[in-house]
């Protein structure tokens, strides 16, 4: 986990000490490439030689189908390494790309209970958004759009190998969205807090201090999108809330 500002420019630095050669970079609406963002992550990747192939269009909720085109694609360019660009539905899709590149069978084998993956492709995050804590956690939640079912599917080998978060990529989220994506972070906390099966004076309080975050700052960060400081504590907030750490 890199925290802070400027944090996302590191990116291409990242990968090659990682040793990867091909990064398939996943991301979502216009506003990655509206804001620059997309482009900032790709000169970072070209800095280090690295190279890299694209695929945007990841909606909220993501879909079985949008993953199979990532898996399609990926395999097609031999990429070893998957970027998500985005808040918890890109870096969802991309956890489901990365067990679904190392399988011959269908992906919703995993997410139904069929299978269980060997080998996944390593991942890596740019965040732009403070709600699901996808970033910090082995969870991604996919929706088969035939079947009309949305399923959670948890693997180790899904956790991000490294999580750029940059407060800054935040200023540009609505205020309805980020009202929302408070509300996800108050909620993973408090369903935490009030678990009859896991207690701990330290994990309530841990939980109590996210509630309390999201009550004190996200006002504050309503009123003035381009607060750091508020935006900063929400952020690490969600990664808190829906992690390991609690």
């Amino acid at each position: 986990m890199i925290f802070g500002k400027d944090t996302h420019k590191q990116v291409g630095k990242l990968v090659k000490e990682y040793g990867f050669k091909k990064v398939f970079v996943h991301y979502g609406g216009a506003s990655a490439q509206k804001s620059g963002l997309l482009d900032t992550v790709l000169d970072a990747l070209k800095a280090e030689n690295i190279d890299y192939v694209t695929l945007g269009g990841v909606q909220a909720n993501p879909t079985l189908a949008m993953a199979r085109e990532g898996i399609e694609l990926g395999k097609k360019e031999g990429v070893d390494f998957i970027l998500a660009v985005g808040g918890g539905s890109v870096i969802d899709t991309a956890k489901a790309v990365s067990i679904g590149s190392c399988y011959s069978g269908k992906l919703w084998d995993f997410y139904s209970g069929k299978a269980v993956p060997e080998k996944a492709l390593p991942i890596g995050v740019v965040l732009t958004m403070a709600a699901t804590a996808s970033e910090a956690n082995c969870v991604s939640v996919l929706s088969n759009e035939t079947i009309g079912k949305k399923t959670a599917f948890y693997h180790p080998l899904t956790y991000p190998k490294f999580a750029l978060l940059n407060p800054e990529l935040t200023y540009s989220v609505p205020a309805r969205q980020s009202a929302i994506g408070g509300i996800d972070i108050f909620a993973h906390a408090f369903e935490r807090y009030f678990h009859l099966g896991q207690k701990g004076i330290l994990r309530d309080g841990l939980c109590t201090a996210v509630m309390k975050t999201v009550l004190a700052e996200l006002p504050l960060v309503q009123q003035n999108p381009d607060d750091y400081d508020g935006r900063s504590q929400l952020m690490w907030a969600a990664t808190m809330a829906h992690s390991d750490m609690i």
